[in-house]
């Protein structure tokens, strides 16, 4: 079996193969774009940049131009379907939602989500642009998306047709009901084990839901960007709290649904007073943190000791990883 590491990065894709522990570079392509995202399906990757999509039928070393039927060049996020082979979702900034079933040949919008976006004027404080769609989670034909100042979309039809979860008001700019998700979503997870099991890391903290989105609650205050779920454990989470944006970020961890929480910085010189976890990747046995500098770093989810891997490597948006066969 043969392990790659995928890294988008503000200097186009970097591909990694471990040998006996080692990362060894393989190529570095898309060079001078901004790549924001990266997803791997069997062979093949799609590459998430800041002027469209590009695709890869052989693990990254050759790229071709994928945005046709996109009408929006910014994207934020892009996710395969884990078990519908050629099915993927792109979310852009300004936030909207494409759909491709056919390994990115052809990409056709959903509508209903720049109306949601319209109607409850998303915004982006950092941005004049209306939102942005930056996550996705899947199980099954049920689908989530993480919106920046906007709330948690869902689809039950694969990402065919969205609407917002019962318990995201989808209106930023009016106070939070009681028993609703932040509407700064910067990631959502669901857990193997129930489409309805679903954790969404947000400006105002970690919610979490048992019921598909219909309600909520409020794990831990905080802003935070990402978490990992034990898909065989739903009480074991690994969590990326901070402060305020880049303000003295760390890693939790928690053992029991989240309620109660425990430093895991083992190898860590933290909190990290201007920088935080942007994402977690699983890898086998590992697990790896994107995070806000750049950098990445690792741990065994056996003992949760973290150490940086790659260090040559400061300008990191996101990873992916993939196991081939020989």
């Amino acid at each position: 079996m043969i392990v790659f590491l995928f890294l988008a990065t503000r200097n186009g894709v970097r591909t990694f193969e471990r040998q006996s522990e080692v990362w060894h570079e393989v190529t570095h392509t898309l060079a001078a774009r901004q790549v924001t995202s990266i997803s791997v399906q069997g062979n093949t990757l799609l590459a998430g940049t800041t002027d469209g999509v590009f695709c890869s039928d052989d693990l990254g070393r050759r790229w071709r131009p994928a945005s046709v039927g996109m009408t929006t060049a910014h994207v934020r996020w892009v996710g395969y379907h884990p078990e519908r082979p050629g099915v993927a979702l792109v979310g852009t900034e300004p936030a909207t939602i494409f759909r491709t079933d056919d390994d990115a040949k052809t990409w056709h919008e959903c509508p209903e989500v720049a109306r949601l976006r319209d109607e409850n004027r998303w915004y982006l404080p950092y941005s004049p642009e209306a939102g942005c769609v930056r996550g996705f989670a899947f199980h099954g034909d049920r689908a989530y998306a993480a919106v920046e100042q906007g709330g948690l979309l869902r689809s039950d039809d694969c990402g065919q047709t969205w609407r917002l979860a019962k318990g995201s008001s989808g209106d930023p700019h009016e106070p939070l009901p009681e028993g609703f998700v932040h509407n700064d979503v910067h990631s959502v997870a669901v857990h193997p084990s129930s489409p309805d099991l679903v954790v969404a890391p947000t400006g105002g903290g970690l919610y979490r839901s048992v019921d598909g989105g219909g309600t909520w609650t409020h794990l831990y205050q905080c802003y935070c960007r990402a978490v990992w779920v034990d898909p065989d454990d739903t009480g074991y989470m690994v969590f990326g709290p901070a402060d305020g944006v880049d303000e003295n970020g760390r890693i939790e961890v928690t053992f029991d649904g989240g309620a109660s929480w425990h430093p895991a910085t083992d190898g860590l010189n933290g909190p990290w007073p201007r920088h935080m976890v942007e994402r977690f990747v699983r890898l086998g046995d590992d697990l790896l943190a994107v995070l806000s500098n750049g950098h990445v770093i690792t741990t065994s989810l056996e003992n949760l000791t973290w150490q940086r891997i790659l260090p040559e490597i400061d300008d990191v948006l996101a990873a992916a990883v993939a196991q081939v066969e020989k």
